[in-house]
């Protein structure tokens, strides 16, 4: 029989804190709460999370009472926990590790040079592929530990709360430039209605651009009115 929804959110809820929570995606999944999802429900086989290695294998094949498997060579492969190290010669300060940084653990501006919080740093390797110059390398920092001999609970714990602080950063950053957008939108649509035209052509033009702003305008509020019913309530 399918599992009931509260069965489902219990088991997902068990899983998801048997993560690592580095937030690599090399289980396939954007982050350790959709891979956790994913196994709940089925979709996923427990034996994707690198990070975790043999022993997270055996700690989510306990959760979902299945066999232990070995690690999915497509996933990567078990290796001592690295950290991010930016080169200080080469970093053309583009800003781009820092925004593929799952936990904010890369500092920086733009056009200055970026330096890696090494005690934020989930080794993650997400900061390598968006870099143009290639100046970022990652360093091993736990000898021969792999898995969860080269992490801890406590680092987990950590990681999971800076990314989801992020998440909450990014919605909120992205609300902020859609009303900024809309007021700069607002004040134009403003300027074209006290805008004299003086042929057919010129009123046409500024009719189109009416129109353009005005569309805008509504997919900004029903953006908005979305977001506002998708909030949990308190």
């Amino acid at each position: 029989m399918p599992k009931s929804i509260d069965g489902l959110d219990d088991l997902f809820s068990r899983l998801y804190a048997a993560l690592p929570q580095t937030q690599c995606t090399k289980c396939g999944y954007p982050d350790c709460q959709a891979y956790a999802k994913a196994m709940a429900s089925g979709e996923a086989s427990h034996n994707q999370c690198p990070p975790g290695g043999s022993e997270g294998i055996v700690r989510l094949a306990k959760i979902l009472n299945k066999e232990v498997l070995p690690l999915n060579p497509e996933n990567g492969e078990e290796r001592p926990r690295p950290v991010a190290f930016i080169d200080p010669k080469a970093c053309i300060g583009c800003t781009l590790c820092i925004q593929a940084c799952p936990v904010d653990a890369i500092v920086g501006a733009s056009k200055q040079m970026h330096v890696v919080l090494k005690d934020w740093c989930t080794g993650c390797d997400l900061c390598i592929p968006p870099c143009p110059v290639d100046c970022i390398t990652m360093h091993p920092v736990t000898d021969n530990k792999t898995g969860w001999a080269a992490w801890s609970q406590d680092l987990a714990d950590e990681s999971k709360q800076r990314y989801e602080l992020r998440q909450i950063r990014l919605i909120r950053e992205e609300a902020d430039n859609d009303q900024r957008l809309k007021r700069k939108a607002e004040n134009k649509l403003k300027a074209l209605d006290v805008e004299s035209a003086h042929s057919d052509a010129e009123k046409t033009d500024i009719e189109r651009k009416k129109a353009i702003i005005a569309a805008a305008i509504a997919r900004a509020k029903a953006k908005q009115d979305t977001a506002d019913q998708e909030e949990p309530n308190d």
